[in-house]
């Protein structure tokens, strides 16, 4: 794919995630597209044959443009598992309050009714991501007495659930900022050793 033709696709999948974000997956058509990136039908289906093909690949620009390298930066300087930690959450938080242009609605619309093999789900593999991160940053923390916990896997994946509830409650019944804290701070707290 040359240069413009790239840059064009790329165009096109920003477009499309602003289409995605505010009308969900179910609801959005070939045409919304064209019309959101003020483009011909036919120079569409150059790139993309279908709406879920457009998702898909919108979800897969996620994934590479992860938030996580901020905790990925992290790990390389002298920063503490609990800086670090607290740092992901904070990607993480930003991610559950985020009003606009989030694909949480969209992404559970269309993966609720797909029949796919688990290791195949853009979603699970992004919630497996957080997990391994989360259970590194809490073992780092185990060896260097910051936290203190006999299950780093099971710890992280709890963790991570919640993430991922708040995520949904955000965006069907509304969660508050001081909600989204008192959750997040629970868990850590339960990391953290009585004698700190």
């Amino acid at each position: 794919m040359g240069e413009k033709s790239a840059q064009k696709r790329k165009y096109i999948l920003e477009k499309a995630r602003e289409v995605f974000a505010e009308k969900g997956f179910k609801n959005v058509t070939m045409k919304d597209v064209v019309e959101a990136c003020d483009i011909s039908r036919g120079g569409l289906y150059l790139y993309f044959s279908s709406t879920e093909e457009i998702f898909l690949a919108v979800l897969s620009d996620e994934s590479e443009d992860d938030e996580d390298e901020a905790v990925i930066k992290a790990l390389n300087n002298d920063a503490t598992a609990g800086d670090m930690l607290a740092l992901f959450l904070k990607e993480q938080k930003k991610e559950i309050l985020r009003k606009k242009n989030s694909l949480v609605i969209a992404s559970y619309e269309y993966f609720a009714n797909k029949d796919m093999p688990v290791q195949d789900n853009p979603l699970r593999k992004q919630f497996d991501a957080g997990v391994q991160i989360v259970q590194t940053l809490i073992e780092n923390g185990v060896r260097s007495g910051e936290f203190t916990c006999a299950d780093p896997y099971g710890c992280a994946r709890n963790l991570m659930y919640v993430v991922e509830g708040l995520k949904v409650s955000a965006k069907t019944i509304g969660v508050s900022e001081a909600a989204v804290d008192r959750e997040l701070l629970y868990i850590l707290e339960g990391l953290v050793p009585a004698d700190n």
